[in-house]
């Protein structure tokens, strides 16, 4: 069978949240989610980057680990990390194969299958720790069908509110549904409306609760290489060497800290020893320096841009550049492109996330959020503009949405090396 054909057709379902299906296909399985240790990450932002600081300090340790994010940027493979790899095609493959017999008639929504699938494919891995970010909410997510070593929640802002509720404290209670009796939860940048939320259920189910032990490190050494950018900076009395760039990066740090000494009690591994592997970790399109010319970020929505603009301010104070942005319809671009267009816009080059049906907005929109000074122009495909984009003096910016975050990456990269979280 093609494999990634059968998944992507499950598209066809739509999203369904509710554990009743999923919990179904769990059981077809085997149950394969009981064999496995989780850390289970929910947020607004920041789950991925957590989350990949966390399994590369628990690899960096020698433990096999497995990492299930969404969506994926380029192939669907990277969503099914093992040791920092996109899975094989083999077992990608034949694991589809295996449980797509099991659904037999039955029809699973694309997240559903998923879902069970990493489960089957972090068993077959034999992996000791298993990143298992939420894909939206928490509490009806596909996701929450485990019960994990530990519960990280980021932090939380208004997103999907279609689906989740259209206050904060709506949004908080979905996020903590992933919440388990007696089951440690470790949150970051919370205000204080969500933050109630969150200890309140906490309590409720007996539950220790951990927010980060000091404020955010307000300095930080940086550096900037052929490979990337590192900050330096000191929490709780440790050096910490970070290859991820940006102050919100050393927010989201701060739950990996408590994470990282939490499990290091309980599994009796060296805490010091697993925070130094933290200078080679890879994030692919948060802030990330692909090349000498070319930095990507897939920030999608104000607090994604907020982070990213706070980044240049810090690696690359008063750099203007040439700014290749898409965005889908769907998504709020006015804060993003006031961020851009004060001080950092050389110009913009505007196209299009993806070359497929979901509406983007147009060059005439996107145009009219611009100051006049600044140049504007549109390309019908990504590629095309990161062409037109190199041909300037200044470094070109690639942002606005991790679909173009991804084709600028594969083209840049080729599909593994952009994929991939192991240096």
């Amino acid at each position: 069978m093609d494999a990634e054909k059968y998944i992507s057709d499950l598209d066809m379902f739509g999203i369904r949240l509710g554990l009743e299906r999923v919990t179904q296909l769990a059981e077809l399985a085997g149950h394969p989610e009981k064999d496995l240790k989780f850390i289970h990450l929910a947020g607004t932002n920041g789950k991925g980057s957590t989350g990949a600081m966390l399994e590369c300090a628990l690899r960096n340790m020698g433990f096999v680990t497995g990492f299930y994010s969404s969506p994926h940027l380029i192939d669907i493979r990277e969503r099914f990390r093992v040791n920092g790899r996109s899975v094989s095609r083999e077992l990608f493959n034949s694991a589809t194969e295996q449980l797509a017999a099991l659904c037999g008639s039955e029809r699973f929504s694309y997240f559903e299958f998923t879902t069970i699938l990493a489960a089957l494919i972090f068993k077959a891995g034999k992996c000791d720790f298993v990143i298992w970010e939420t894909g939206m909410g928490g509490r009806l997510d596909a996701t929450n069908i485990v019960t994990p070593e530990a519960v990280v929640i980021t932090n939380i802002a208004l997103d999907h509110q279609e689906h989740l509720g259209d206050t904060i404290a709506k949004i908080a209670a979905e996020k903590a549904g992933i919440i388990k009796p007696g089951v440690p939860v470790f949150y970051g940048n919370l205000c204080d409306e969500a933050k109630q939320v969150i200890e309140q259920k906490a309590t409720e189910l007996g539950c220790a609760v951990c927010a980060p032990a000091e404020n955010v490190p307000e300095k930080a050494q940086i550096s900037e290489s052929d490979s990337g950018f590192i900050q330096t900076f000191e929490y709780c009395g440790k050096t910490v060497s970070l290859s991820l760039g940006g102050r919100m990066q050393r927010e989201n740090f701060r739950m990996v800290y408590h994470v990282l000494e939490y499990l290091a009690k309980k599994y009796s591994f060296d805490f010091s020893a697993s925070l130094r592997g933290l200078d080679r970790v890879i994030w692919p399109a948060r802030f990330q320096k692909v090349n000498s010319k070319v930095v990507v970020d897939g920030g999608h929505n104000p607090d994604g841009a907020r982070a990213l603009v706070s980044a240049l301010d810090e690696f690359c104070p008063e750099e203007r550049f040439t700014v290749v942005f898409a965005a889908f319809e769907d998504k709020c671009v006015d804060e993003t492109l006031k961020l851009l267009s004060d001080g950092r816009a050389a110009r913009f080059i505007f196209t299009r996330p993806a070359e497929w049906g979901r509406a983007a907005h147009k060059f005439e929109s996107l145009c009219s959020l611009v100051p006049q000074e600044i140049g504007c122009s549109w390309c019908d495909f990504a590629g095309e503009a990161l062409d037109k984009a190199l041909a300037y003096p200044e470094r070109v910016l690639v942002c606005g949405s991790l679909y173009l975050a991804g084709k600028v990456l594969q083209t840049l990269r080729g599909t593994d090396a952009a994929c991939d979280l192991v240096i």
